[in-house]
């Protein structure tokens, strides 16, 4: 039991530091991207009348293009959206487990109530993940109170309550973590596709005011700067909301799991020890 208790800090640490790394190469990569995109992709001459990516643009891609300096910013934070969110789901999958959490936990619960622990721990060994590591910590010391002679049952069901706690306390924060990111691009995408509007009405009005006919070309490059970065910007904000609302629900779902099967461990503890 020692050294297992051990190795989980230590592990859950190490997990740790591998993701913390993760953001600082992804993020600047990620700029990198973007920015070869935004010019050699988007601003391809074949985009273009004549081939020169100063004239109109004859495509969707060359369309992006005339958004401005702004588009590879909002380029970086969708692809960003993209990256992060394929990375938390497969952490959060992985921290549910091989099988179904619902159907471990109904398997836990039958193996408690036949009071085989071997079977329970055999159980967790098997399905893996957060949900298993944290009752698997509970059910090392269910087992440790049930040879405890020294303690009262409700001092005993506290120690295994403090158990599953202090486990939870270990697997959560990777659950959750990067999701910060998501939060923080769904406000700062639709403000960078703000500014690249007001940059856009700012051209689109400098052309209307010059003297004589208004400068068609500018206008017109204005206002596609404009409505370009506001669809990039809302799009982005929207992707990275249903995201970071759908990984939140995941991981609240989680925690609900663990707390009922912190419960259940409790509940037959003091069913089976009168």
């Amino acid at each position: 039991m020692t050294t297992n208790a051990s190795a989980k800090p230590a592990q859950a640490a190490q997990t740790s530091n591998s993701e913390s790394i993760f953001p600082l190469i992804v993020i600047p990569a990620t700029m990198v991207v973007a920015v070869l995109f935004y010019l050699f992709f988007l601003g391809n001459g074949a985009n273009f009348k004549g081939g020169d990516s100063a004239n109109e643009p004859i495509n969707v891609w060359g369309i992006i293009f005339k958004g401005g300096f702004i588009v590879p910013i909002l380029i970086t934070l969708l692809l960003l959206v993209i990256i992060f969110s394929i990375e938390r789901f497969l952490t959060i999958s992985r921290a549910q487990g091989a099988g179904k959490p619902d159907a471990f936990l109904r398997s836990i619960k039958k193996s408690l109530d036949a009071n085989d622990v071997n079977s329970a721990i055999a159980l967790c060994d098997k399905q893996k993940g957060s949900l298993a590591n944290v009752v698997r910590q509970g059910l090392g010391k269910y087992r440790e109170m049930q040879n405890e002679t020294k303690l009262e049952k409700d001092q005993k069901m506290v120690a295994i309550q403090k158990e599953i706690e202090e486990a939870t306390t270990l697997e959560l924060p990777m659950l959750e973590k990067n999701l910060i990111i998501l939060a923080t691009i769904i406000s700062i995408a639709t403000l960078f596709g703000l500014i690249g509007t007001v940059l856009g009405m700012i051209r689109s009005f400098a052309a209307m005011s010059e003297a004589g006919a208004p400068n068609q070309a500018e206008l017109a490059t204005g206002i596609s700067e404009a409505l370009i970065n506001t669809a990039l910007g809302i799009s982005t904000s929207a992707i990275a909301i249903i995201a970071y609302n759908y990984f939140t629900s995941s991981i609240d779902q989680l925690t609900y799991r663990i707390d009922e099967a912190g419960y259940s461990l409790q509940q037959t503890f003091a069913a089976q020890n009168h």
